[in-house]
């Protein structure tokens, strides 16, 4: 999987309510990580930018596949928006432009 991206646009999966989204998330990341699927890149915007900050339930399963060599990028203008840039616990704070590029680079972009 070193040449997929994987899009993380929401605090979770799916549409369901927020502790479903979230449990179904921390359960896809821990299979990933059973399976030792490490996908080249994580990019992670709006809603998704919550996901990587302290107090997500899915910090641990991140740090993980980041130490494993996945690249996690996060959106700053998401980060700014939120409030949140100051409490990112993994990952980079990059731009737009990053995001696009991981995304070119990719034979395969998945979309949670």
């Amino acid at each position: 999987m070193k040449d997929t991206v994987i899009l993380v646009t929401r605090q979770g999966m799916g549409s369901a309510d927020e502790g479903l989204q979230m449990r179904l998330f921390d359960t896809y990341l821990k299979l990933l990580l059973e399976n030792r699927l490490v996908p080249g890149a994580i990019c992670f915007y709006t809603e998704g930018v919550k996901t990587a900050v302290d107090g997500s339930p899915v910090l641990e399963a991140l740090s993980e596949l980041e130490r494993r060599g996945s690249h996690l990028i996060l959106c700053q203008t998401c980060l700014t928006t939120f409030g949140l840039l100051e409490r990112v616990k993994v990952g980079i704070v990059g731009g737009m432009g990053d995001i696009q590029a991981a995304q070119v680079k990719a034979s395969k972009v998945i979309s949670l």
